[in-house]
């Protein structure tokens, strides 16, 4: 992909093209991305563009866009070249921890071994444990010549202020802030038909558990067939048993990372649903209401519950969204988080 190949994120990218065109490129990024996928993709391309063996160039003679096609930019695509390093949380806490950044220290500050810079993509820097991040700031503030360190994450909120104060932000969530994609629209559709019809007990609620619960393994399969297909692991079946290991470790933490965003996503749809039902409770206009399309069925649980409970909704809801994000199990914290609603 080229930077061309961004249509909704092109604010975001077209200030990475004019940086790269005055030849003032940052030593070290964070991009904000709506998902895992669309920050790497990116990232791949900033890294593919530094690197070109055919870029596009500006009348200075600064490349501003990669080709896409060269040996160059396909092994970059391929994660198969020596000076394009990929840092996931790998733990079983899925954390990127303190020895991660010690062995990329110790590399880092070697010179490439043949692109003209050295580009380190860092996924999942609100991942990062406080002793990881301390351990990079001075990396950060003082990177090796000819070196882009990118960080990306899908929750700027939760990266560390002592990293985000050492890097250009870069947001690509807010050009398609609010907006939901079929796949979420349907669930949707379910979700609020299965709310619209119950009755406000508790098996009701389990229903919409299950509706949920049916979602998310659909993800995460999906993740899963996805991520696998653009592993290293499906085209070098002759590599090293090490590198398999590593390679088997970082795909699994790319999977619960995507999956662990889009599980997000998900919630966040059903966060908004129910502040259009809070919304026609407390205001009664449909000028308010975001999901037009559903209006009928938040109509219809407004109409059943009380104010509060209305509002309760919606902090029963982040509460959940916190409890997954301190490492929960997924199903006892979706399952509390439910069994609170009012519907």
């Amino acid at each position: 992909m080229s930077f061309a190949d961004f249509p909704e994120q092109h604010l975001a990218a077209e200030l990475l093209q004019r940086s790269l065109r005055r030849g003032r490129l940052a030593h070290a990024y964070l991009f904000i991305g709506a998902t895992t996928e669309q920050s790497e993709a990116v990232a791949l391309t900033l890294a593919k563009t530094v690197n070109c063996q055919r870029p596009k160039v500006s009348d200075e003679g600064r490349a501003f866009d990669c080709c896409d096609e060269c040996s160059s930019c396909q092994r970059i695509a391929a994660a198969n070249h020596p000076d394009i390093q990929w840092l996931r949380p790998e733990s079983k806490l899925r954390l990127i921890l303190i020895d991660q950044i010690q062995d990329l220290l110790q590399t880092i500050y070697l010179k490439p071994s043949e692109a003209g810079h050295k580009v380190v993509i860092l996924t999942g820097a609100d991942r990062m444990t406080p002793q990881a991040a301390n351990a990079l700031l001075k990396t950060l503030e003082e990177p090796p010549p000819k070196s882009v360190l990118i960080l990306t994450t899908t929750d700027a909120g939760r990266v560390l202020e002592t990293i985000t104060s050492r890097c250009l932000r870069l947001n690509f969530t807010a050009e398609t802030q609010r907006q939901f994609s079929p796949a979420q629209l349907a669930f949707l559709t379910a979700f609020s038909q299965m709310a619209e019809a119950g009755t406000g007990a508790p098996m009701g609620r389990y229903r919409l558990l299950g509706v949920l619960l049916a979602e998310l393994a659909r993800l995460r399969g999906e993740i899963e067939a996805a991520l696998t297909s653009r592993s290293p692991l499906e085209k070098y079946d002759d590599a090293e048993p090490k590198l398999r290991e590593k390679w088997e470790d970082e795909l699994t933490a790319a999977i619960e990372g995507e999956y662990r965003s889009q599980r997000s996503q998900l919630l966040n749809v059903i966060h908004w649903w129910l502040r259009d039902v809070w919304m026609l409770k407390t205001c009664a206009t449909d000028e308010l209401v975001h999901f037009g399309q559903f209006k009928k069925s938040a109509e219809t649980v407004s109409n059943r519950i009380g104010r509060d409970s209305a509002l309760s909704n919606l902090t029963v809801l982040e509460k959940a969204q916190r409890l997954l994000n301190s490492n929960v199990q997924e199903a006892l914290a979706l399952e509390v988080g439910f069994l609170g609603l009012n519907v």
